[in-house]
């Protein structure tokens, strides 16, 4: 459900977590793709400025990506984006030759097969309802470190898993997840569906990389995009609008316990008064195609309803904290008592997650073995 951009860094604070990590985990991807034999291709990406009010915003996106240290980045105008883009119609244009595309799918694929080969087991259907703290283990591996101690991650219909610590990462689920530990339920994950559209093959054409909108501060999401993909495909979008279910990927998809949760969600209540009309135009754009082609257009005039078909969606888990607010960087936690001396709960990881995710892997080896120093001293996190 990824849309398998590496991206650059472009977009985030300087100075920020989200910033230095992409800057890094976009050398990490490449780098890993090398190793492994993985097709990428480096497309590049423009941020096209359509409408005389956008420069200053453009213009202010270029001295943050300088500031992040954004690779080859370039600021371009007139025939030079036609240069790069023939179809694509802008006054003004950033252009990131570094970013690029990869199948995540295949990545993360990769990812498990590295973790068996080195010892380690991948337990799919396996949904965890709980956890729970022991001490005067039976297992060996749970008290390699000298302790009596571990904790029991349980499963619905499996048995159980047993740790000296658990690391979670659980995305849509880790509100849920934290809080079984004893952590605050805030910052909540509230689920928003990207849905994309697909050029047909025939116009595939018209992209060659990726054309993206200069965002509008004003706005919590990026806005529509195209996207080429690794198969020659292109997509176009995504929109965002809220998912009735954490894996709402249909319109039809609504969980009656997820819809209780966001009903009684102070904070998503905030952010619908606050962004009223550009939810309602997201949903309008939704359902009619021709609203979210005229969009399109304003980048690539050639795009017509005729040239595109309802595609993928995904879903985004972003989290928000009690004002409202999207939470736009890594949240980590613990818990407490016992139970939260053993855990290490990723809260959030925000987009770009998967360009990040190595160097993200790196820190959190990092915040492991700061918490756990008996990790270190028996090397059990391989970097």
């Amino acid at each position: 459900h990824n849309s398998g951009v590496i991206h650059t860094g472009v977009y985030y604070t300087p100075g920020s977590l989200k910033a230095k990590l992409c800057v890094e985990g976009a050398d990490l991807a490449y780098q890993y793709c090398e190793e492994e034999n993985i097709p990428y291709k480096k497309c590049g990406k423009l941020i096209v400025a359509v409408k005389e009010d956008e420069l200053p915003n453009l213009q202010a996106l270029y001295e943050r990506g300088l500031q992040n240290g954004v690779k080859d980045m370039r600021m371009i105008e007139g025939k030079e984006i036609q240069d790069i883009e023939p179809y694509c119609k802008g006054i003004k244009a950033i252009h990131c030759p570094y970013t690029g595309i990869v199948d995540w799918g295949q990545v993360a694929r990769t990812y498990a097969k590295n973790v068996e080969q080195r010892g380690g087991v991948v337990l799919t259907e396996h949904s965890v309802i709980d956890f729970s703290y022991h001490q005067g283990t039976r297992d060996a591996a749970a008290s390699a470190d000298g302790s009596n101690t571990h904790v029991a991650v349980h499963s619905a219909d499996k048995e159980s898993v047993l740790a000296r610590h658990v690391i979670t990462c659980c995305g849509a689920y880790s509100d849920r997840i934290a809080a079984k530990s004893g952590c605050n339920r805030d910052p909540r994950i509230v689920p928003f569906r990207g849905e994309y559209l697909i050029l047909k093959p025939n116009r595939c054409n018209l992209v060659r990389g990726n054309i993206y909108p200069v965002p509008n501060p004003r706005f919590p999401f990026l806005g529509v995009h195209f996207t080429p993909r690794m198969d020659g495909s292109v997509w176009l979008g995504p929109n965002a609008v809220l998912a009735l279910s954490r894996e709402g990927y249909n319109k039809t998809d609504i969980n009656l316990r997820d819809v209780s949760e966001f009903a009684l969600s102070r904070g998503l209540r905030k952010l619908a008064v606050k962004h009223i009309g550009f939810g309602l135009d997201e949903m309008y754009r939704s359902v009619n195609l021709k609203a979210q082609v005229e969009l399109l257009r304003a980048y690539i005039p050639d795009i017509s309803v005729a040239d595109v078909t309802r595609g993928p969606t995904g879903v985004r888990a972003q989290a928000l904290d009690e004002a409202g607010n999207l939470v736009d960087d890594f949240v980590f936690d613990t818990g407490s008592g016992q139970l939260g001396d053993h855990m290490l709960h990723v809260r959030n990881a925000p987009s770009p997650g998967a360009t990040s995710s190595l160097s993200i892997a790196k820190m959190i080896v990092e915040k492991a073995e700061t918490s756990w120093p008996s990790l270190t001293a028996g090397a059990a996190l391989s970097r």
